[in-house]
């Protein structure tokens, strides 16, 4: 058997990550991507539904907001969605190529607003962008919004760079300015754009039944007489509702008395909304063409799909990403957002923020709640949880690639992993060299070696995670995983998930049972279970003065009320109280956790405990954070431990 490590190439490479190894010019770069061969023809098939984009795109946006809708394209509905116009076919050119099976895809979704009768001629505006990232690899989705006042560089081709409003890109040069201000902005790859006329809003979301959304406040303008404003016409009430095409414009446009932050977090909210209501509706093996073929006509006539490299999607592909969504596990849904924002009507960020937010989007972290809910509790994990230092490595050559071992073997010592060469006189070699994708072995009497073969796969884009098998066991030389390097790897690593464990602090409430006890009463005698009354509420919460409890009918045989409360200048957040325990929002928990004898639910944002659900009496609870999250982990569980019937 050969062995790489006399070949001449990383022959230098020292177990520590420290020799001197050959490697391409690029291979230590943070952005730098490989492509791998493609795999046998069997297997495309079932592999390119889990890699391209998915193309359903269930989320798409218009102008002044998100247009979200679920659409579907099948047979010859897919092809009416292509690149048709000049604008779209120009800037398909741009787009990137698709990546090599099981690779993260990116799209920009563009949503632009053209209005008819007086405005007619003027330039159509950019209100909306976003880009989406599907990573089969982690079976995440990742969503990074811009707002559409952030200052920065556009980028129309044939002409200089000048500073602006990036929706500015569009109204000047159209979408393949718009896509060269992104791509140059983020640094990011782009491999689909998706462009949306918000005429098309309504029809999509009305064909959908509608969408469950939860409102967090009221919202109320009406341009009439004397109270006549600029702003366009709102009227909704708080509380999670059934909101259909105008009033879910209304909602995603809005930012009459806050700012481009929290219409942002308006839209993404509402993109998880479609997901949740998707998931709910469509069954398992349930086709979609027989389930909303009203969409077609109204997703048709608005929306383009562009592809890089001069790729296409057939229906049966759109049915894959169907699929993908559907199977997405909970928690796996991932809203980066820009930090340290600032200004009014122009908004600035420094470019530390731009480029962190670069790499939330890139590299989420799909242990993140799962650490947080840990930290918030004052728990401890049961699995300890395996630094870089105190995983032991050892890398085998399963390719016959020439220096594939030793170059993966710096790269790891690199990143911190200790690596451990095989047993004296054995080369680091497999012992067969048919390895298509690399393979991360783990110890399984090695506390935490899975949860460590699972990090390090990531940085391998491309690797399976099991057991050590015995025809590997030899060559182990005693470490905690074995990584078998495969044809998938071109001596480049990707970078480790950004880890966003939040910080332990104390939770910040006040006593509230007698500021709440009136409203709470008043909901008792028009509901037809028990009613809790919150006795802790964030710090600083005031009820909210214009409509701080509102009593409805949910749905369809259900009632509900929904108690609301205020926190700073804009801030929102509520309690929501149900007999409907069946409704959407609460199919996609992240978790479930008994605390106090009683059974709660936990759904996260990232590292944010966005909503906590109390199951009992035959109803349910709700605590929701505000649109930006504000409220802490641990102040959020407080609040819903501080949940009691209102007899007690």
């Amino acid at each position: 058997m050969r062995t790489t490590l006399k070949r001449g190439v990383g022959r230098g490479a020292a177990s520590n990550g420290n020799g001197h190894t050959v490697l391409p010019p690029d291979a230590l770069s943070a952005v730098s991507r490989y492509r791998q061969p493609q795999p046998p023809p069997r297997r495309r098939s079932a592999l390119v539904g889990r890699i391209l984009l998915w193309t359903l795109l269930v989320l798409v946006m218009a102008g002044g907001g998100l247009l979200g809708g679920a659409y579907l394209f099948f047979h010859e509905s897919v092809a009416a969605t292509r690149a048709r116009s000049k604008d779209v076919k120009a800037a398909q050119r741009q787009l990137d190529s698709l990546p090599s099976p099981h690779h993260a895809t990116i799209a920009l979704l563009l949503g632009y607003d053209h209005r008819a009768g007086e405005e007619g001629d003027l330039p159509s505006r950019s209100d909306t962008l976003m880009l989406l990232r599907a990573d089969p690899q982690t079976e995440s989705v990742s969503m990074l919004s811009f707002p559409r006042d952030l200052l920065t560089e556009i980028s129309c081709p044939g002409r200089a760079p000048v500073l602006d409003r990036i929706n500015a890109a569009y109204a000047e040069c159209g979408s393949v300015g718009t896509l060269e201000t992104v791509k140059k902005l983020t640094g990011l790859p782009v491999n689909y754009l998706i462009t949306v006329n918000f005429r098309g809003f309504k029809q999509i979301v009305n064909r959908l039944g509608g969408v469950w959304v939860d409102v967090d406040r009221r919202y109320y303008n009406r341009n009439t007489g004397t109270a006549a404003t600029n702003y366009a016409n709102i009227n909704l009430m708080p509380g999670y509702q059934r909101v259909t095409g105008g009033a879910a414009l209304d909602f995603v446009r809005y930012r009459h008395t806050d700012s481009d932050l929290y219409r942002l977090a308006r839209q993404q909210m509402f993109v998880r909304a479609l997901k949740e209501q998707l998931n709910h509706k469509l069954k398992p093996g349930l086709s979609l063409v027989h389930t909303l073929p009203s969409l077609v006509g109204a997703i048709t006539n608005n929306v383009e799909v562009g592809v890089g490299g001069g790729g296409h999607y057939s229906g049966n592909t759109v049915l894959s990403y169907a699929n993908f969504l559907y199977s997405l596990p909970a928690g796996h849904f991932f809203q980066s957002r820009i930090a340290n924002v600032t200004g009014m009507n122009e908004l600035q960020a420094p470019t530390s923020s731009i480029e962190q937010a670069v790499q939330d989007f890139l590299n989420p972290d799909v242990q993140v709640g799962r650490k947080a809910t840990n930290v918030a509790l004052g728990r401890k994990p049961k699995v300890p949880v395996l630094q870089p230092g105190d995983t032991t490595v050892t890398v085998l050559n399963g390719s016959g690639a020439v220096g594939a071992a030793s170059n993966a073997s710096y790269l790891l010592g690199q990143k911190g992993y200790d690596i451990v060469l095989p047993p004296s006189g054995k080369p680091a070699n497999a012992p067969t060299w048919d390895y298509f994708r690399t393979k991360i072995y783990y110890e399984r009497a090695k506390p935490g070696a899975r949860v460590a073969a699972r990090k390090l796969a990531n940085l391998f884009g491309s690797a399976d995670v099991g057991w050590i098998p015995p025809a590997i066991a030899p060559l182990s030389n005693g470490a905690a995983i074995v990584a078998v390097v495969g044809q998938t790897f071109h001596n480049t690593l990707g970078a480790a998930p950004v880890d966003r464990t939040p910080k332990a602090s104390p939770a910040l409430v006040q006593n509230a049972e007698d500021a709440t006890r009136e409203d709470v009463l008043a909901a008792a005698g028009k509901l037809p279970f028990r009613v809790e009354i919150p006795t802790k509420v964030a710090q600083g919460s005031v009820r909210d003065s214009e409509l701080p409890a509102r009593t409805y009918a949910i749905a369809p045989g259900h009632k509900a009320v929904r108690l609301v409360f205020r926190t700073g200048l804009s801030e929102y957040w509520g309690i929501e109280q149900t007999d409907w325990t069946a409704a959407p929002v609460l199919g996609d928990r992240s978790f479930r956790h008994v605390l106090d004898g009683r059974p709660f639910d936990l759904y996260y944002n990232g590292d944010h405990l966005h909503m906590i659900v109390l199951r009992e009496h035959a109803a349910t609870y709700w605590v929701v954070n505000t649109l930006l999250d504000s409220i802490s982990n641990e102040t959020m569980i407080a609040i819903a431990r501080g949940l009691r019937p209102l007899a007690e």
